[in-house]
């Protein structure tokens, strides 16, 4: 019974285990993935900046600077130039989309040509992932030079914010999963041991505890016991001569009535060593501090 106990153990704490490293496993994940989004988002922005820089060439300028790309919301930045240039649209429509491929967060998106002056908006266009569903109207005709504002706005993908929500979903799962097995794991254990056969029958000294029938027995006498003291008994045969904490006394006979009362252990141990006097050899005693102990002489 004792080897089965252990195992019985082992596997539980084999599981918790593998649990624990479950919850681990998915909070690196999570973890990893955003470290991958930041890494994805920051080679946009670099992407953005070179958009900018292919603009300026294209209208003859190979001095003036791009400005830091701005970030003004999740899905949309911002294009900005020290000097005023022109563009022609169908290539600056040809700049976004070739360079914007190498973008793995990129679907669909808008860009509107923002001049600086009264934000009016001078220039703007469609691109999808179908390139049927593009809109870019009005190529061919170059605007005229000014100071202007390059504004894509991204179609959000969901996909990245989605994973990371399963990730982040599946740890309450996870612990409740382990919780429910260890709680079942527990309350098995205390309530099949009166039914294992391994357990219906100990040598006490000279009695016999048949915890099946409830009844300590003699040559001479036979004394009937009640449930919570077969319990009790029962967890003291199976570990003699060995100190059983009190908490844990409690805890495996109380614990499925809801209630722990303090002296009810202290009543029951009182009962069970007078029923145990057949045999001056058995007693319970006090192991002060820590609990009780079912002591066996010869």
């Amino acid at each position: 019974m004792s080897d089965s106990r252990n195992l019985f153990s082992g596997k539980r704490k084999y599981l918790f285990g593998l649990i624990l490293l479950s919850f681990i496993s998915v909070i690196f994940a999570a973890f990893s993935m955003a470290d991958k989004d930041d890494f994805d988002i920051a080679r946009r922005e670099v992407l953005l900046r070179k958009i900018g820089h292919e603009l300026l060439l294209q209208s003859g300028d190979s001095v003036s600077r791009v400005l830091p790309v701005k970030k003004i919301s999740e899905n949309e930045y911002q294009i900005s130039f020290e000097k005023e240039f022109s563009f022609q649209p169908d290539s600056l429509a040809n700049t976004t989309r070739r360079l914007l491929a190498n973008d793995p967060l990129t679907s669909d998106y808008v860009v509107n040509v923002i001049n600086c002056g009264n934000s009016d908006v001078a220039y703007g266009y469609a691109i999808s992932k179908n390139r049927k569903e593009d809109n870019i109207p009005c190529i061919g005709r170059i605007q005229p030079k000014a100071c202007y504002i390059i504004n894509i706005k991204f179609k959000p993908t969901g996909i990245n914010t989605a994973k990371n929500g399963y990730l982040l979903a599946g740890l309450p799962f996870l612990a409740l999963v382990g919780f429910l097995f260890l709680k079942s794991g527990t309350t098995r254990k205390r309530k099949t041991l009166p039914d294992s056969k391994d357990t219906d029958t100990f040598t006490l000294g000279s009695v016999l505890f048949d915890a099946k029938n409830r009844k300590l027995i003699t040559t001479e006498k036979t004394i009937d016991l009640t449930g919570t003291e077969t319990r009790l008994l029962l967890i003291f045969a199976l570990s003699p001569n060995e100190t059983i904490e009190r908490s844990r006394l409690q805890k495996e006979i109380w614990e499925d009535e809801g209630v722990i009362v303090g002296r009810s252990l202290d009543m029951f141990i009182s009962k069970l060593r007078k029923k145990l006097e057949l045999d001056s050899n058995i007693n319970i005693v006090v192991i002060r501090g820590k609990g009780y102990k079912l002591e066996i002489t010869s």
